[in-house]
């Protein structure tokens, strides 16, 4: 009855289209009535407590990074780059975009941000180039939710905090499953472009290559300061992310001088902005968080996935089908925030490494943003794109399936995650 309170009540308030932050504090409330246990001081206490995280600072500083460098011209730079090294090839300007989301990956964290700068750049060649547009979005939208796995990562840093598990373990531990990610979108790609008989550009010379490089060579080392830094210990992801965003601001300004000091405010409002988002989200799922421990819904959890307690494969396929469907209907960061507190209790009763599940929970919330109806990333690609909705979805199809075949091999095969992790650890 106390899940069925909780669910009912959360869902109705979504039907009805109130904003999920406000339908977790609805939901909250119902579910204190129902435990004769209200109390409008640990409600407003709670909230402020979720707010109220170091790590999580991490958040904004991510988000200001990733503003920065669409507007300094970062990410222009990055896609240049992979022009030069793989748009000769045939679907090459696809491949563009899968090195070039690879590498706006390593810098801003943010599905929704890389989406956006590598749709407005990429998708109009690749359409003058004379690809499918739909299949062409899709591709973009596919590559652009590998920012949630490879570090820096926001999703990460939500995770890390509601769950209680080391940040940096959980960026480390993202690298490999992100690059396989990639590889399977480049696969599907390759087998959906060879049908298309479109003549690719020239392939660039050596000193293009070169002088792409050179440009790009300061928007390049960021990702190597915070890896390198996270994996040596110089700071922790919550200084990484000020390292980020000062970084990307001393290169925009003072070397690229494509952000002029008068566009700073609008660049800090944009992520202020985005960013008061995501913290009222955690804040408000605080409270469903600290109920959902008090009714001893984990405890629940656990006794209806008895059954799966002894094969930790088959628990981890229940519990990825699981977040399959919730990605269906949420975003990202409610996702997170929802599922957590109910899933570690049962991650941990069956001795799952928490790193592990948490990198397989992050990929499937990732392919969340683009299966519809949601879909956050699809309502980008289509926004800048101007396409309709079921458009997107049918080009994003392939590359879709594409990234679960991978997530579930790493169900199978957790040597694909916890042997790389290993070693960046080691």
């Amino acid at each position: 009855m106390t899940v069925f309170i909780f669910l009912g009540s959360l869902l109705a308030v979504m039907a009805l289209g109130v904003p999920i932050a406000y339908s977790l504090l609805l939901s909250g409330v119902a579910l204190m009535w129902h435990l004769d246990m209200f109390d409008a001081q640990i409600l407003a206490q709670n909230v402020i407590n979720g707010a109220d995280s170091f790590p999580l600072l991490a958040v904004p500083f991510f988000m200001l990074a990733g503003e920065v460098m669409n507007v300094g011209g970062l990410s222009r730079r990055i896609v240049k780059l992979a022009l030069t090294l793989v748009g000769h090839r045939r679907g090459g300007l696809g491949f563009v975009a899968i090195v070039a989301a690879c590498m706006l990956a390593a810098l801003s964290g943010s599905a929704v941000a890389d989406t956006a700068a590598l749709a407005s750049l990429l998708l109009p060649m690749m359409v003058r180039a004379g690809h499918d547009k739909a299949r062409a979005g899709g591709l973009i939208a596919s590559a652009g939710i590998i920012a949630p796995v490879i570090p820096p990562s926001i999703g990460f840093v939500i995770f890390g905090v509601a769950a209680n598990v080391s940040i940096s373990k959980l960026f480390l531990a993202g690298i490999v499953p992100g690059l396989l990610m990639a590889l399977s979108i480049a696969i599907a790609w390759w087998w959906v472009a060879k049908r298309e008989n479109i003549v690719p550009p020239p392939k660039a010379s050596m000193a293009e290559r070169l002088h792409a490089l050179k440009e790009s060579t300061w928007a390049l080392g960021l990702p190597v300061i915070v890896v390198v830094g996270l994996k040596m210990g110089v700071f922790t992801p919550t200084e990484a992310a000020v390292v980020a965003a000062v970084y990307a601001l001393l290169v925009s300004t003072l070397v690229y001088r494509e952000l002029h000091w008068r566009q700073l405010k609008d660049v800090f409002v944009t992520a202020a902005k985005t960013t008061a988002v995501i913290m009222f989200l955690v804040a408000a799922a605080m409270v469903s968080a600290w109920l959902i421990t008090v009714a001893d819904i984990p405890s629940k959890m656990i006794a209806l996935l008895e059954p799966f307690m002894g094969n930790q494969t088959l628990l981890l396929i229940a519990m990825m089908v699981l977040v399959m469907a919730v990605g269906t209907a949420m975003d990202m960061t409610p996702t997170i925030l929802i599922m957590t507190p109910v899933l570690m209790p049962v991650v941990r009763a069956a001795g799952i490494d928490p790193v592990y599940f948490g990198v397989l929970f992050i990929i499937n919330n990732a392919i969340g943003l683009i299966t519809p109806p949601v879909g956050t990333v699809l309502n980008v690609v289509a926004g800048v794109g101007r396409m309709k909705m079921d458009e997107v979805t049918r080009g994003v199809l392939p590359f879709m399936t594409a990234q679960f075949i991978v997530m579930f091999l790493m169900v199978f095969f957790p040597w694909l995650v916890t042997g790389p992790a290993r070693w960046f650890h080691s």
